[in-house]
């Protein structure tokens, strides 16, 4: 009856994400860390896999957040919920002024409570995108890296699915 994404940003930088690795006796591995900048990434997810997106090399600002959030309310066909966290950028002065004009076109904001990541499940992607997605490869180089997370993040829906059925690590 409603559409419900969840919403939230994350930042991918050259620095990867390596979880676990092993190697042979003697076998040098390595992946390359550089502190040079980051890609930002703010997304609106569904549970169908319906992924909103825009990447920027600018920090994520309450402008920004606002920006995006007013071209979806310009493009609703039914009534929409956007989870968010307490973020500042999601509860700032200019959010709230706009709060009212996004409720008229049909965009209701829902604020999860403080200190709740669980609950938003575009943490899911982000877990996803960093951890398993995104190759050694992709790391190379800073372009590198942008070009693979902007055709990853497209191909969710499509290619690319999460499947919201199986617990949430941490909620067995």
């Amino acid at each position: 009856m409603i559409n419900l994404y969840y919403a939230d940003e994350c930042r991918v930088c050259l620095q990867p994400v390596v979880p676990y690795g092993w190697q042979f006796e003697g076998e040098d591995v390595f992946m390359p860390s550089s502190h040079n900048p980051g890609l930002n990434c703010f997304g609106l997810l569904s549970r169908d896999n319906d992924l909103i997106f825009e990447t920027t090399t600018n920090n994520i600002t309450a402008d920004f957040i606002a920006q995006q959030l007013d071209q979806l309310s310009l493009s609703l066909d039914k009534d929409t919920v956007v989870v968010l966290d307490n973020a500042k950028v999601h509860t700032a002065k200019l959010i709230q002024k706009h709060r009212p004009i996004w409720e008229a076109r049909g965009l209701t904001l829902f604020f999860l409570p403080p200190y709740s990541p669980q609950l938003n499940l575009i943490e899911i992607l982000w877990r996803h995108l960093k951890y398993f997605w995104l190759r050694p490869q992709d790391y190379l180089d800073f372009e590198s890296l942008c070009y693979a997370v902007t055709l990853t993040l497209a191909a969710v829906g499509t290619h690319l699915r999460i499947n919201f059925a199986t617990p949430v690590d941490g909620m067995r």
